[in-house]
């Protein structure tokens, strides 16, 4: 890849719109397009976009779209790749920075990939003499006795997107083999990769027929053991912060803070001059968290209460 420096302007040259590399990244949300739009009718297009030495645009296609539906103009920086390969490959690298995709969305990338990878690897074996195709192999010019190895096509696209080996063998099989139900969930992040491809397995065990409620079934199983387990952590985490509550307000009314309990404090732990300051400032800061925590409590008490309901076990206020 290298930039050759030259810029172009919307008003004298037209980018051309290739499928296969618009369709190459998931699309942005909703939110991410209306965020980009109302950042380049407030500023304009000052990221230029990116395209080939044949105008084929390899990455800005959504500021294109934008600016040419507004009528805005833009610039265009023509950078030179070696194929559509690395093309597709340098747009991946640049977008994995500013993108959230997780390995499902990246290994459906990597698919994409998959006939530029298989069309290297073929042009290598060719290259090699692997095929005895090449001109060079025909004339002899190739030393048959150091052969360009194979490519590994798995490993080759999960290197490209930077997931492990295994995890892109499996996406392969579920994009091949999985049932609608599965990969939707799996778009949807409900389902993990592993459980995705354990439901694809075990029902490709099935006649074809019943495939499909067997997937949607597993996938609802799935979905339902991950509620449950989000509702155990959500109660685990409830029942923390109730119990910090608690000892915090256990601890403190056991405190008799006199001038005579204060100084047997600070004797007794041989408190340097130093760290009965810290100690001063530390007590002020929680007795702002107190007074914060009176605050809130007295905004949910009802007009009338007799101050026995919500209590911990040790009679201090709880939390519901």
């Amino acid at each position: 890849m290298k930039n050759t420096g030259i810029i172009y302007n919307s008003t004298d040259r037209t980018p051309t719109i290739l499928p296969e590399m618009a369709e190459l990244l998931p699309p942005l949300t909703g939110e991410q397009i209306a965020a980009l739009e109302a950042d380049i009718l407030k500023n304009g297009c000052y990221s230029p976009v990116i395209v080939n030495e044949d105008m084929v645009i390899i990455d800005g296609h959504n500021r294109q779209r934008l600016c040419e539906q507004h009528g805005l103009p833009y610039q265009m920086a023509v950078f030179s790749f070696e194929n559509m390969l690395e093309a597709k490959q340098w747009a991946l690298d640049t977008q994995k920075g500013r993108r959230n995709l997780d390995k499902w969305e990246l290994g459906k990338i990597a698919l994409r990939l998959k006939p530029d990878i298989e069309a290297r690897a073929r042009e290598n074996m060719s290259a090699g003499g692997g095929d005895q195709k090449s001109e060079d192999a025909k004339s002899g010019l190739v030393n048959s006795s150091n052969p360009i190895s194979p490519v590994n096509t798995r490993k080759e696209m999960a290197q490209a997107v930077g997931i492990g080996e295994q995890t892109m063998g499996r996406i392969a099989q579920i994009s091949e083999y999985g049932p609608p139900a599965v990969k939707d969930a799996l778009d949807s992040g409900d389902l993990s990769i592993n459980q995705g491809y354990n439901i694809t397995r075990q029902v490709q065990e099935l006649p074809e027929e019943q495939r499909e409620e067997a997937a949607a079934l597993a996938v609802a199983l799935e979905k339902a053991k991950k509620e449950i387990r989000q509702s155990d952590a959500e109660s685990d985490r409830r029942h923390k912060i109730a119990g910090l509550f608690c000892k915090a307000f256990e601890r403190a009314v056991l405190l008799t803070p006199t001038e005579e309990n204060v100084r047997i404090w600070t004797q007794c732990t041989r408190m340097t001059p130093v760290e009965i300051e810290d100690s001063a400032k530390e007590s002020r800061e929680l007795a702002e968290v107190f007074s914060t925590i009176a605050g809130i409590l007295e905004t949910m008490l009802p007009a009338e209460t007799d101050g026995t309901e919500g209590r911990c076990e040790h009679g201090q206020p709880g939390m519901a």
